[in-house]
């Protein structure tokens, strides 16, 4: 009964603020600001002020909501609520709406719920466009979504475009219809972990073709999967053209795909084209069809290494037809697998035609009607002129990323990064209640609704990995949970009590071209040592603080390219010794040089900052 009581005792709390008189001119002493800066004070006594962006991160919740919070956590055996999540400004799964909207909010729409949308419905067409784009975690449910409509075509355009987090789920979508296509296009395009699902999309579906174009290009991490997709349709083909693009380390599963289908045909064309890593695994996929025909042009060409598997491919179908043309002729080694491939199919036809590849294994796959013309590995497929690691992994370093510090001159022009926080807003939670969470995703995970198969639920495993990791040589390192912890750590590392934060000012500049005005050498240019701490992707705020040896740091003021008007002043961290850094570090790729020939400089993003002594 007492866990029942707990969130209706928070929300009495959260909500009575309305009913209080108003504050006072002096600031409560009770609140997270007003501890964490007497902590400042004791730790720093020199009274340096605490950035405005940091101190915005403290807990909203009064010391009464905290200590309700705080017991609501422990003896919570359910996702926390969300106006629980709300108050004290986390990250928890995303709640839809109980009813779908309406066709005419389909444009700049997000966070929907579309379960049963479109029922039995009959001509008309429903178009979604610039949906969830910009979104920091867009979370969006297609369910039996036009199941058993006729003619009533569906197309996504710009969806989920620039996501930090884009998490789609298409589950029996399209179910049973016919007549009608859909259409993806710009779909997932330049997000950041991507997460979308299509689970028994057009299963059954008659005469309805599918198109993917320009899906999830340039965008990095996460994956796609594509299970039951397909499955006993009938004439209803599929076009994934230019899909994931100079896309980075994503991966795409296809389970059950186009099962027991009959005619059809699916084109895979520059799909994987110069990306990073991709993997995409065919499991059953066109397994038991009849007259399909599938074919794989130009994939996954000029990436950088990658990884398919092929598992029961095509296996006991009828008439089937599958083509590989021009298939993996990446610039560094991939690696595929052919396991069962086409395996007791009935008259199959399969051709491997310009095929290049040095790690390829066929396993069990069918002794006739397969035919290998033109196939050749590395030593003999030199590929296209300039398609090499270095200039494709190039094209993959945002420009300014990382430059020498020769640069950081009064009067150079140079490129600057996107230093935007891309980061979904959370606050810190406060230090007792901090200290009580195990810092584990799996333990973590059900609290905040979050499934652990999901991206941000494979985020949070990334986060607890990289925190636990041993520390590079020389460095020291800490993830904290609490401004407290983060001060302690600084300080400690410093081996100081007259310390400074700084951050570059503004965005102001972002991906664009700047000019540098004054620059100045912190601590007079002396090589010191400094502690950054950068932001990690977690339900409540975490910042990732290491403690590099032998760098220098600057202030320069940041000048518009054409009137040299000051728009912004930021904050550099020169690294002077990169001996153990990786040959393939992008600092490396962009600059052209490797581990401890040159010193490598970069711009402290929004919201991030570097801890330094002041000098004397």
């Amino acid at each position: 009964m007492a866990s029942l009581l707990l969130p209706v005792l928070l929300l009495s709390l959260l909500s009575s603020s309305s009913t209080l008189p108003p504050p006072s001119s002096s600031p409560s002493p009770f609140t997270a600001k007003a501890a964490a800066l007497r902590y400042w004070h004791r730790k720093n006594p020199h009274h340096r002020p605490l950035p405005p962006f940091l101190l915005s991160k403290l807990s909203p919740l009064s010391p009464l909501s905290s200590t309700a919070f705080s017991s609501a956590i422990s003896s919570a055996t359910t996702p926390l609520p969300s106006f629980l999540c709300s108050a004290a400004r986390l990250l928890c799964s995303s709640f839809h709406s109980s009813s779908p909207p309406s066709p005419s909010d389909f444009s700049n729409y997000h966070h929907a719920n579309f379960s049963s949308y479109g029922d039995s419905l009959s001509g008309g067409r429903d178009a979604f466009k610039i949906y969830s784009s910009d979104a920091n975690t867009a979370a969006d449910s297609f369910r039996r979504y036009s199941l058993r409509s006729s003619s009533r075509p569906d197309s996504f355009s710009s969806y989920s475009s620039d996501d930090n987090i884009a998490g789609a789920s298409f589950s029996s979508y399209a179910a049973s219809s016919s007549g009608a296509s859909g259409s993806f296009s710009s779909y997932a395009a330049t997000a950041n972990v991507p997460d979308l699902r299509f689970s028994s999309y057009d299963p059954s579906a008659v005469h309805r073709p599918r198109t993917f174009s320009s899906y999830s290009s340039e965008s990095n991490s996460g994956g796609q999967r594509f299970s039951s997709y397909g499955q006993r349709a009938t004439a209803s083909p599929a076009t994934f053209s230019t899909y994931a693009t100079d896309a980075n380390v994503l991966g795409t599963g296809f389970a059950g795909y186009g099962e027991a289908a009959t005619a059809a045909n699916d084109t895979f064309s520059s799909y994987g084209s110069l990306s990073n890593r991709p993997s995409n695994t065919f499991r059953t996929y066109g397994d038991g069809g009849s007259g399909g025909v599938e074919s794989f042009a130009t994939y996954r060409e000029r990436a950088n290494t990658g990884e398919d598997t092929f598992r029961s491919y095509a296996k006991h179908g009828t008439a089937g037809r599958a083509e590989f043309l021009n298939y993996g002729a990446s610039f560094n080694p991939g690696s595929d697998s052919f396991n069962g491939y086409g395996e007791g199919a009935i008259n199959p036809v399969m051709g491997f035609q310009v095929y290049a590849g040095d790690n390829t294994t066929f396993k069990a796959y069918s002794k006739s009607g397969i035919t290998f013309a033109a196939y050749r590995n590395k030593s003999s497929n030199p590929g296209p002129p300039h398609a090499n690691g270095e200039s494709v992994n190039k094209k993959r370093i945002e420009p300014g990323k990382f430059f020498r510090e020769s640069s950081l001159r009064n009067g150079t022009t140079m490129p600057m990064p996107d230093i935007r926080d891309k980061m979904p807003r959370r606050s810190f939670l406060p230090p007792s209640i901090a200290e009580k969470l195990p810092f584990s995703a799996i333990q973590l995970a059900p609290l905040f609704g979050v499934s652990l198969d999901s991206a941000m639920g494979r985020a949070m495993a990334d986060t607890v990995a990289e925190c636990k990791r041993a520390p590079s040589r020389g460095e020291t390192k800490r993830c904290v949970a609490s401004m407290e912890d983060m001060i302690d750590f600084a300080t400690s590392m410093l081996g100081a009590d007259n310390v400074v934060v700084r951050s570059t000012e503004n965005v102001r500049g972002s991906g664009g071209n700047i000019l540098l005005g004054n620059v100045k050498e912190i601590n007079g240019g002396k090589v010191t040592r400094s502690v950054s701490c950068h932001q990690s992707l977690f339900p409540y705020l975490v910042y990732y603080c290491h403690s590099v040896p032998k760098v220098r740091a600057y202030e320069a003021d940041i000048l518009d390219v054409e009137t040299g008007e000051r728009i912004n002043h930021g904050v550099a961290i020169c690294h002077l010794d990169t001996s153990d850094w990786s040959p393939g570090h992008g600092a490396f790729v962009a600059l052209g040089s490797g581990p401890g020939q040159i010193e490598v400089c970069h711009w402290i993003f929004e919201e991030d900052m570097t801890w330094t002594v002041v000098a004397d």
